[in-house]
């Protein structure tokens, strides 16, 4: 109860207090406002006319703060005209009461306010409540969708193995030719989803090896000119294998694996693509196939290349064989990459001399 009369004062605590309420008391409007934002009472009863902020300022700032704007204001004043009601009543005033207050009307509007302030707390809390109902079952939906991501990526490398195995490649190959292409996409700045897809396609890039003949497959040193064609076509074999998925990592895979042998000067295959022509995905996971390939072993080569030569090759390449910003943002990369091949080391590899530049 705020009122600059002492008298008022005394008379309004002796009324609420004989009808169970505990009653804060303020003597000018910025005490009220004060002690409401500090105390947070149930209901406020307020004077018009007061030292400082009178009772329609207080109504105001009170009803604009989210703290205190559910809290019923009643305007108790000696001032009856029917424009300090509606005056009251734009401030953001709940009820209205003229002085001299009857304690019964008090009583009854008292009560009738408290019981649109319990249903408004209640709202309040019920909200909160649901709020953090939902925040938890989403963490919970994101814990569980990540469990599932993590399965997939792990079918995918293992799916991506069995159409390698009689190549001898290792599961730690295609996860590491995984993570490059991942690690060169967020330097790119791709979007989360798209470095994601790529994440998920990257390892089925030789997928189509599976149609290659093992006396061409495992064939130790290079190929002849016929049996390099046919090499070749593992390339449009992963393509098909992949194609029409509905899927949208799949269908990435299926473009990965037709492309990631093209070059960017346009002598690659299988159909000669320049540029940008050629798909990001392809021309990210065609270096990171190539760093692989340079620093693991592979049956047409003996002996495993050192980082400084594999990293110089590339830079070498750029523009040529790898596209210039897919180089860029993999040398920017040096430190993941590192920490990539590091994670997935092959046990057959032997340490590696050197360092990325």
């Amino acid at each position: 109860m705020a009122d600059d009369e002492p008298v008022n004062l005394e008379l309004m605590d002796a009324i609420l207090s004989r009808l169970g309420y505990s009653v804060l008391l303020a003597r000018d409007g910025d005490q009220a406002l004060s002690l409401s934002l500090d105390q947070m009472p149930d209901l406020v009863l307020l004077d018009i006319v007061m030292p400082g902020l009178d009772g329609f300022e207080v109504t105001r700032k009170l009803k604009e703060n989210d703290r205190t704007k559910i809290i019923p204001i009643v305007i108790v004043s000696g001032k009856s005209e029917v424009r300090d009601r509606v005056k009251a009543l734009e401030a953001g005033a709940d009820d209205f009461l003229n002085k001299p207050v009857d304690p019964t009307e008090l009583q009854a509007r008292i009560r009738s306010l408290l019981k649109v302030k319990a249903y408004n707390d209640h709202m309040v809390n019920y909200q909160k409540a649901l709020e953090e109902e939902v925040s938890k079952r989403t963490l919970q939906l994101k814990a569980s969708l990540d469990k599932i991501k993590s399965a997939s990526l792990e079918a995918i490398y293992r799916l991506s193995l069995a159409a390698e195995y009689k190549n001898k490649e290792t599961g730690d190959h295609i996860k590491r030719v995984s993570h490059y292409a991942e690690a060169i996409a967020v330097k790119m700045g791709l979007n989360r989803a798209t470095i994601e897809a790529i994440l998920y396609a990257a390892p089925m890039h030789d997928v189509g090896k599976i149609g290659i003949p093992d006396h061409i497959l495992l064939k130790p040193g290079k190929h002849d000119e016929k049996e390099w064609e046919i090499m070749k076509q593992h390339t449009t074999i992963g393509a098909r294998i992949m194609e029409g998925s509905e899927h949208g990592f799949i269908r990435l895979a299926s473009v990965i694996a037709l492309t990631h042998h093209e070059r960017w000067d346009g002598d690659g295959y299988p159909r000669g693509l320049k540029g940008r022509k050629i798909p990001l995905a392809g021309r990210i996971t065609a270096l990171a196939d190539f760093f692989d390939a340079m620093t693991s072993e592979r049956p047409y080569r003996s002996g495993i290349h050192s980082l400084e030569y594999t990293v110089d090759t590339i830079r070498q390449n750029r523009g040529s064989h790898f596209d210039p910003q897919v180089v860029d943002c993999f040398v920017q990369s040096q430190d993941r990459i590192c920490q990539i091949k590091e994670t997935f080391r092959d046990e057959m590899s032997s340490p590696d001399r050197g360092g990325v530049e």
